[in-house]
């Protein structure tokens, strides 16, 4: 369905996180954005016995059987929807032969990654990969995870790998894409935005199991005839649209801000904190910081670095259920609030903190290595964890100011962690800079608003649609205390 500007139609949004997906109902114009939550479920990691080790993967398949769920739900009470989109998580990838999946996607958090670290450096430096690619060293990036599975012979096996959010496209429509934003993070893309063949050759990787690039606002095609009975859409059912497959692409997408004089902090499991540049800054300074330049829609570039997020608290929360203490986390960060603010923080971005497991005791073991009392009520530690997270926010935003020379005057913070009112607090304090909360559901709108700019709902480019998010979105401010 192409759309006629100023009238209002429905889009799908179906966002991926690291911890739960949603499918989203949004009813989007050029002065209505509503959406509403057709289904949520959660994406809980499996651990597989391989040889020697258990390994841990995603259920991505039964994340798609929850899609489907969720869409059908769509198509029963709007069956004229104009199309769907899908976000997710970013640098995971599925290998197939023939179009079947030959496996569950390995988790990022895997530890087979490490492996891949040393394959990649003794092929190419770091300081070149840096240059080439603009992105940050992190452990787990695609091409480091793609080092691997060609040392073993899996990638033999493959006639494609997709990222997660091309690879459900691909289930629904049948056609095989990489969307430029996610794939600006394997680190195997040229400054213009092209696959790099010259390092894919170098690492030895298999050229043609890279799928053809397109941007995101790209229409992929409908929905695959076999998914009728799952998805009873009218006629022949929306179009499917690649968005900001990232959904960091897509959470920067809804972030109300002006670009030009405010920093962003998408934070869920993950806080990617950073600005948003209309080319790449590619300098020693940044690499030494581990500043990234990520692709965004409309070719901008999210320069920004990754901080440990919101997981600090959530696999805190699961360790301490673990334990027997059934206690919620808005309890705890009640209680925490009212504790004085803490004399000494821990570094959040220390890679001991990446893996599953008791984080509490590896804080702990953090303080006491530094001879400083680690906090005894699991209250007290929410309260260090939000005070950690917001030292390395404010810090980050700091030094995105020095590196890129953007004059920030206020921080964004959207995502789950704008509903945290005690962060959003302690990064006002500890930054000196108003902070400016919402929306929650960024990196869905993000995705409705591509979508809709691609059906002719919406026009304009993307100040055009933050006005539209700014409009019709409560937005909380925090000014520094």
């Amino acid at each position: 369905m192409t759309g006629t500007a100023g009238a209002t139609g429905t889009v799908a949004a179906v966002d991926l996180g690291a911890t739960s997906g949603r499918v989203m109902h949004a009813r989007v114009g050029a002065d209505t954005l509503e959406l509403t939550e057709a289904a949520r479920f959660p994406n809980t990691p499996v651990r597989v016995w391989e040889g020697d080790r258990a390994a841990l993967h995603w259920d991505v398949t039964a994340l798609f059987a929850h899609v489907l769920d969720g869409l059908g739900s769509v198509a029963r009470s709007d069956p004229g929807l104009a199309g769907i989109g899908v976000d997710s998580w970013a640098v995971d990838y599925g290998l197939l032969r023939g179009g079947r999946l030959l496996g569950e996607p390995y988790h990022y958090r895997d530890e087979r990654t490490e492996r891949g670290v040393a394959l990649v450096h003794d092929a190419v430096e770091a300081g070149e990969l840096y240059r080439q690619s603009g992105l940050q060293f992190l452990p787990f990036n695609s091409l480091y995870q793609l080092a691997v599975d060609a040392a073993d012979g899996t990638l033999d096996l493959a006639d494609r790998f997709l990222l997660v959010p091309d690879l459900l496209t691909f289930w629904l429509t049948g056609a095989q894409q990489a969307e430029r934003t996610n794939a600006s993070t394997t680190g195997l893309l040229t400054a213009e935005g092209a696959w790099n063949d010259g390092l894919i050759d170098r690492l030895g990787l298999p050229r043609a199991s890279f799928a053809p690039l397109v941007d995101a606002g790209t229409s992929v095609g409908g929905l695959l005839p076999s998914l009728a009975g799952d998805l009873p859409f009218a006629g022949s059912g929306p179009a499917v649209t690649a968005v900001g497959s990232h959904d960091t692409a897509s959470a920067v997408v809804a972030v109300p801000m002006d670009a030009s004089r405010a920093a962003y902090i998408s934070c869920g499991t993950w806080g990617l904190v950073g600005v948003e540049l209309s080319e790449r800054v590619v300098s020693e300074e940044g690499r030494a910081a581990n500043f990234t330049n990520e692709g965004g829609v409309d070719g901008r570039i999210r320069y920004l670095h990754n901080v440990m997020g919101l997981w600090l608290l959530s696999e805190s929360l699961r360790e301490w259920q673990r334990r027997g203490l059934h206690v919620g986390l808005e309890t705890l960060l009640a209680e925490a609030a009212e504790l004085p603010r803490p004399a000494e923080i821990f570094d959040a971005d220390d890679p001991r903190f990446l893996a599953p497991g008791d984080l509490p005791s590896r804080i702990a073991t953090w303080f006491e290595e530094r001879g400083l009392r680690a906090p005894a009520s699991p209250a007290g530690m929410v309260r260090v964890i939000v005070e950690s997270l917001a030292a390395a926010f404010a810090d980050t935003v700091q030094q995105a100011t020095s590196l890129t020379g953007v004059g920030v005057e206020a921080i964004h913070i959207v995502g789950g962690g704008a509903r945290n009112a005690l962060l959003c607090q302690a990064t006002a304090d500890r930054s000196g800079l108003p902070v400016l909360a919402g929306p929650v559901e960024a990196t869905a709108i993000g995705n409705v608003l591509v979508q809709a700019r691609a059906a002719g709902l919406l026009t304009g480019d993307l100040e055009t649609l933050r006005a539209l998010v700014a409009r019709t979105t409560p937005i909380v401010r925090y000014d520094p205390r």
